[in-house]
């Protein structure tokens, strides 16, 4: 049955576990082509494979995107393989462990901000010269509740989330009139690899998350991939520059 994304072709960073991979599946699930990307190779491997499996028509890239050559190769290897670049989620990111500000290292800052937000403005950059060619396109920024709020010890964290945020905002009002779309996702705390390591090592206590979430549990993958998808799709068309809150009511204190 063809839907809005059948002939649609759709690219994710960090694709290979967590919300990268939940997307990316819901991407393929809608009738959409799939570039993967991530920095795991093994990995990604197996994402793709799982994919193709699946019977979905995916691709995957190797890909840091802190490397910007690198990025550009993947835009440019998903183009020449598929001909256009419709959806792209810009999902790659790590997080930082909880430090007060004054004894945080500048060797992490440069760290996390050379993911987190040089990584999604490179995307962007590559994603856009594609879909300013096409007239159309729609990107989707993974921020966080930490581009929304501050928290303390994550200062370097959630500088980088509320710069994604930042330009997320700037760079839709840039290319609203040219038919590409840009908005962000802010995801809450969810049930990820990256936060189950946070948990074990005592760096997120897990009831100190419960807690704080309203709505009484961690997040599923699948919620913010729905997000995603809904943001990049037709019952979206005059969400411009937002970031929404996925979060169990966390932001909403």
């Amino acid at each position: 049955m063809d839907t809005y994304f059948s002939d649609k072709v759709a690219l994710v960073t960090g694709a290979a576990l967590g919300m990268g991979f939940a997307t990316a599946k819901a991407f393929a699930e809608e009738g959409a082509k799939v570039v993967l990307s991530d920095i795991n190779q093994e990995a990604l491997d197996s994402a793709v494979k799982t994919l193709k499996d699946a019977g979905h028509d995916v691709m995957g890239v190797l890909c840091d995107v802190g490397n910007e050559e690198q990025v550009k190769n993947l835009v440019e290897q998903t183009v020449a393989t598929y001909g256009r670049l419709d959806a792209a989620y810009n999902n790659a990111g790590v997080q930082s462990e909880a430090t007060e500000t004054a004894d945080a290292t500048s060797e992490e800052f440069a760290r996390v901000n050379a993911i987190n937000l040089f990584g999604v403005w490179c995307c962007m950059k590559y994603e856009l010269l594609q879909m300013r060619k096409q007239g159309s396109g729609a990107i989707v920024n993974c921020s966080s509740l930490g581009g929304l709020v501050g928290l303390p010890g994550r200062s370097i964290y959630h500088g980088t989330k509320h710069g994604v945020v930042g330009m997320t905002k700037s760079t839709a009002l840039e290319y609203a009139s040219q038919g590409i779309r840009v908005n962000a996702v802010c995801p809450g705390t969810i049930d990820t690899p990256m936060v189950s390591k946070m948990v074990d090592s005592g760096d997120l206590p897990l009831e100190d998350i419960l807690r704080e979430q309203p709505i009484g549990r961690l997040g599923r993958p699948e919620e913010i991939a729905s997000a995603v998808v809904w943001l990049c799709g037709p019952g979206s068309t005059f969400v411009i520059g937002h970031a929404l809150p996925v979060d169990g009511g966390f932001t909403a204190h």
